[in-house]
């Protein structure tokens, strides 16, 4: 028997003219989660492995290492390049791979950054990056004195490596390399003396030094600048000379207009790669192959996002 009211006459749902807005908008918001996730998975199928594959040049894709002790800033550095930000944060690095495209005067340019741990328990690992590595920042802590001591051994390793499989003398192997003195905006007692520093560098063409902060943003584009002008590269590649392009545009990177454009434009445009994967060692040694070979078949193959 339906509840009745004292009159007798059956209660009934007072109608909310509100419920049926209420309605419509969560359907609007289901569907543009739906149209959000379904442009996310397409750009994700876009940028995958197998299918975003772009004909860039070896003479166009280049491996920058960075290395350095524990805490001395390698990471924050590298921020500073990719997104132009700095965290105070301290989360230690085991080993990041980032990659950065880049449209400069109608041709596009790949560059791999390889952040490596302070602490090196694997040498081959070490080693292997070295092999891999174009350019190099070692970086050292101002008010630390044993991490110049690292960067010390790091750039007789280097050019050791190097010149081993280039088949040269250690003063011919040009290797452009930048050597960093970090939190050079604390106030302290400097560790490491200036003539120290000289000795280091030396008069090596393919090495330079600069004191930075990479939290007040301290000669980093310029330090930046030396490194790519020393690897005959385009030095829009530096922070400060190329329009960041958003990950929403980077598709666009696939058109032959966005290279005829920009051509036109003079303009140079960079776009942080959102899924980048580490080359296997298997890749990284065949790439080594290749050099020790002497790079003849490198050139005429071109490199592909991975």
């Amino acid at each position: 028997m339906p509840a009745c009211s004292r009159s007798g006459f059956r209660k009934t749902a007072r109608f909310d003219p509100t419920h049926r807005c209420k309605g419509l908008e969560k359907q609007v918001v289901a569907l543009k989660t739906r149209k959000s996730l379904q442009i996310g998975a397409n750009m994700i199928k876009k940028m995958s492995p197998s299918e975003n594959e772009f004909n860039i040049p070896a003479k166009n894709c280049h491996r920058m290492v960075i290395l350095g002790s524990t805490k001395v800033g390698k990471t924050a550095i590298i921020s500073r390049f990719l997104n132009e930000r700095f965290d105070d944060q301290y989360t230690p690095t085991i080993e990041d791979f980032h990659r950065k495209l880049f449209s400069i005067r109608g041709e596009i340019y790949q560059l791999d950054i390889l952040d490596t741990s302070g602490n090196h328990p694997f040498p081959a690992m070490r080693r292997l990056s070295i092999l891999t590595g174009d350019i190099f920042i070692l970086v050292f802590s101002l008010d630390n004195r044993e991490s110049f001591q690292e960067v010390q051994r790091l750039k007789r390793q280097i050019y050791e490596t190097k010149s081993c499989l280039r088949n040269k003398t250690k003063e011919t192997a040009d290797v452009p390399l930048v050597i960093c003195g970090n939190k050079c905006d604390r106030d302290f007692y400097q560790e490491v003396q200036e003539e120290e520093i000289k000795q280091l560098v030396g008069g090596d063409k393919h090495c330079a030094y600069f004191e930075i902060s990479a939290k007040k943003n301290t000669n980093v584009d310029q330090m930046f600048q030396t490194l790519f002008t020393m690897a005959k590269l385009p030095n829009e590649m530096s922070p400060d000379r190329h329009r960041k392009v958003s990950l929403q545009h980077c598709e666009l990177l696939h058109s032959k207009s966005f290279k005829s454009k920009k051509c036109k434009d003079g303009n140079a445009y960079g776009v942080v790669a959102p899924f980048a994967r580490r080359p296997s060692v298997h890749s990284d040694l065949m790439y080594i192959k290749e050099k020790a070979v002497g790079g003849s078949q490198a050139k005429e193959k071109g490199c592909i996002i991975c």
